[in-house]
């Protein structure tokens, strides 16, 4: 295996938290709703689809597991699940979450932005 191949582990790619990964904050929260929803071995599936005011859009949601070509990274005790499309989208992202009242929830860091809308919903690159 070449120096910078991630090795494949049953079809799914694992990365490291140089790809994407979440606060201290985010990690507790999810791990506390991957809990919830009875999902020991999910993920926070993290996806990029055309939508928006900036013409790009984040899509989250939880799943009972990653899909057979996506790329895994375990942060704060949580994997994330990125498909390789919008994988080129994230690379180097973070994921935050706050209980801030106005705009609270789930906020995604990206140094590939170049722009995003005012709510930071969507983003062009």
């Amino acid at each position: 295996m070449a120096a910078n191949e991630i090795p494949t582990v049953a079809g799914t790619k694992m990365g490291t938290e140089k790809f994407v990964r979440l606060s201290e904050a985010a990690g507790h929260h999810l791990s506390a709703l991957l809990q919830k929803k009875g999902y020991a071995a999910g993920a926070l599936k993290v996806s990029v689809v055309g939508g928006g005011c900036s013409g790009l859009q984040y899509q989250m949601e939880l799943v009972p597991g990653a899909g057979p070509k996506d790329i895994v990274v375990e942060s704060h005790g949580v994997r994330i699940s990125v498909d390789p499309k919008s994988a080129v989208f994230l690379s180097g992202s973070e994921i935050d979450f706050s209980t801030d009242l106005q705009k609270g929830g789930f906020r995604v860091t990206n140094p590939n932005a170049r722009a995003t809308c005012s709510c930071g919903d969507s983003f062009s690159t």
